[in-house]
């Protein structure tokens, strides 16, 4: 398990302590762990609203590049209400997010790493930002009980 503490400027949004806090998030399986985190309140909705977080919370061993609230905005609203209009699609658009094992910022480097969806991100580092596709961590790692979590800037979307 990756033990580098969480960095980038996402990070002053997360509480010091208390519900939200690093301490706290690690204790916490993954469903229940989105909820707590400000920023990623709309992630959590959408995984609540797609039935998924019994799933997130049972899931072993998992890195998520979870998209912050300002990367759903980015998000047409109609493309947003087709995704969740249709559980099959919504999982699929979640399952992009996720790939298996907890990776560490040192795993991220440069390179593809296959998703749970079935598809690849890429990821690479420019300048001192880590990026996955187009898409910037804000925040990283985060621990929780099951998975280690990156905050992005913007929806990572599966090829097809």
């Amino acid at each position: 398990m990756p033990t580098a503490s969480p960095s980038g400027p996402g990070c002053a949004a997360l509480p010091t302590s208390g519900p939200g806090s690093v301490a706290q998030l690690a204790g916490q399986p993954l469903g229940t762990a989105l909820s707590q985190i400000p920023d990623l309140s709309t992630l959590a909705d959408v995984a609540k609203r797609g039935n998924l977080v019994d799933t997130l919370n049972s899931a072993k061993d998992i890195t998520v590049f979870a998209p912050d609230n300002s990367g759903f905005r980015k998000v047409p609203q109609d493309q947003l209400n087709r995704f969740l209009g249709n559980r099959h699609e919504l999982a699929r658009l979640l399952t992009y997010h996720v790939v298996q094992g907890r990776k560490s910022p040192a795993d991220l480097e440069k390179g593809q790493i296959a998703t749970l969806e079935g598809g690849k991100v890429t990821v690479k580092r420019e300048d001192d930002t880590l990026k996955v596709n187009d898409a910037k961590v804000t925040c990283g790692p985060i621990q929780t009980k099951n998975a280690t979590v990156y905050i992005i800037d913007s929806v990572l979307k599966p090829r097809g």
